[in-house]
């Protein structure tokens, strides 16, 4: 039997199905379902995000140097971890890309733990979004590499450091960062996928205690795919921000 999408959902379908679809058909985009473009995983998505705004907002607003409260030392936890990694892989001027780091890790993190919650899937177990996020970071470092180093630059960090194979390593260079997007999509994609099919099996076959094991599973592989895909983007700008001296 079909699953009834969430009333969120019909909702928002309601409201913006017709501009969506004029929208995507600009773009060439033609939705299977026009008068429901919008599905579970983006009303997911999209909670995460207006969470995390509300979270911020309530912590700037009751932000306090002598008696922080539990969510303020939270995220200053986080922020500081993700603040340090950057600092030791990145380097001088990490600070500018803490921001965008840990929220990739806070988004990551959350979307694989939300597969724990019955009747959610993860929305990291759709493709379309650990791609979406994958385009996201990919911008994101090449940015900033022709930012600092300039377009030419830039482009010879593509050619390696021998001038006379340059012809040969700049396409391939050039092939394997347009990979990294499907690689960072596959990583994420596929273990979570695979994460929530396993689960999902033991629940229904096996009695109580065996399953709670591949929970618990389930919250170490969140964890680690969401470090994974936080590390790999730290990865990418310390190698296109760096200057060759």
């Amino acid at each position: 039997m079909e699953e009834q999408p969430f009333a969120l959902t019909t909702l928002l379908n309601h409201l913006f199905a017709g501009p969506l679809d004029a929208l995507l058909a600009r773009v060439g985009i033609h939705p299977d379902h026009p008068a429901a473009p919008i599905d579970d995983t983006f009303t997911v998505e999209l909670l995460v995000v207006l969470g995390f705004i509300a979270l911020f907002v309530f912590v700037r607003l009751t932000l306090s140097v002598e008696k922080p409260r539990a969510p303020q030392q939270l995220v200053e936890m986080v922020y500081e971890y993700i603040g340090g990694e950057c600092k030791n892989i990145i380097g001088h001027g990490s600070g500018r890309f803490q921001a965008f780091i840990a929220c990739i890790f806070l988004f990551v993190l959350t979307c694989n733990l939300l597969g724990l919650v019955p009747g959610l899937h993860a929305p990291t177990q759709t493709a379309a979004v650990p791609f979406g996020l994958a385009v996201a970071v990919f911008i994101y470092y090449n940015f900033y590499g022709f930012k600092d180093q300039g377009p030419i630059g830039y482009m010879k960090h593509f050619a390696g450091p021998v001038w006379w194979i340059a012809w040969l390593l700049f396409p391939i260079e050039l092939v394997s960062h347009v990979a990294r997007m499907m690689s960072l999509t596959i990583r994420l994609w596929a273990n979570m996928f695979a994460g929530d099919l396993v689960t999902l099996v033991f629940f229904s076959l096996i009695p109580l205690a065996i399953p709670v094991l591949f929970l618990l599973l389930h919250i170490l592989v969140s964890i680690v795919q969401a470090l994974v895909f936080t590390y790999l983007p730290m990865i990418y700008l310390a190698e296109a921000v760096r200057h060759e001296h």
